[in-house]
């Protein structure tokens, strides 16, 4: 079986997650869906996966467009794991609706908890915890890989009723907003204009302004850009100078450039 794997991250997580789904599957080549030149890459595959990070609780704005843009075939097998900090909410049930639009099944849909990566609410927590959770989704990831080489039907994983309410409300009223959230990135005296943020950024938001990163309103708040920072120079509001930074451990920023066509 011919397996493609389409993923979207901005810290590593769903880069991670994409790799191990594909060296458990075998035969599977993984593609960013931030270049959109991959859209044919699916062409002649049997199986094709969308790996990404829940963004205000749905799915990004950047995976929609890519899901408008890829070639359709209902003959193929689709899954799809979606990486969150914890709180998947009705996220995985939006894309299969999305694919049933289109004539295309969701077979398989898992949440798959890593480390938080949302700097403006706190950093991603104590390394045990990080390491639980890294070795919690190793297991997971494992298990649903079993299922998608059988080409079976598994779960399509939701969140509780509350946070399917609530936080679909939240993301729908937000939504519209996140290309202009970059209004609250700053960037302080530590900034030596290594040009590093405006390099991992997936939608090329950010230009150097007299040597200093610039943002331009349209921003997929997956915060590469403030992670990536070696001097951790970029802040968002005012509370992230006392903020952890965190980024996949297994995963480099050489790996993140938007000049590297397949990770």
């Amino acid at each position: 079986m011919k397996t493609i794997i389409f993923y979207y991250t901005g810290t590593g997580n769903s880069l991670w997650t994409a790799r191990l789904l594909a060296d458990e599957i075998g035969n599977t080549e993984i593609h960013p869906m931030h270049l959109f030149d991959t859209i044919n890459a699916a062409a002649g595959a049997d199986a094709v996966g969308f790996v990404f990070p829940v963004h205000m609780w749905g799915i990004p704005n950047l995976v929609m467009r890519f899901l408008n843009a890829i070639k359709k075939d209902p003959s193929q097998y689709y899954f799809a794991a979606a990486v969150t900090a914890g709180q998947v909410s009705r996220t995985l049930i939006q894309l299969r609706n999305i694919l049933k639009r289109s004539g295309l099944t969701l077979s398989v849909g898992i949440d798959v908890v890593l480390p938080s990566n949302y700097i403006p609410w706190g950093g991603p927590g104590p390394v045990s915890r990080q390491e639980k959770r890294f070795n919690d989704a190793r297991g997971k990831i494992k298990e649903i890989a079993a299922v998608i080489k059988k080409k079976d039907a598994g779960p399509i994983e939701k969140g509780p009723l509350w946070q399917r309410i609530i936080f679909t409300g939240l993301y729908k009223m937000t939504f519209g907003m996140i290309p202009k959230m970059d209004r609250d990135f700053w960037v302080d005296d530590k900034c030596n204009s290594c040009e590093i943020c405006a390099k991992v950024c997936p939608v090329e938001n950010i230009t150097m302004q007299s040597g200093k990163p610039a943002w331009e309103h349209r921003c997929e708040q997956c915060l590469a850009c403030i992670q990536w920072c070696p001097q951790k120079a970029i802040q968002y509001g005012k509370k992230t100078p006392a903020y952890e930074r965190y980024h996949h451990p297994e995963v480099k920023v050489k790996e993140m450039l938007r000049s590297s066509s397949k990770r």
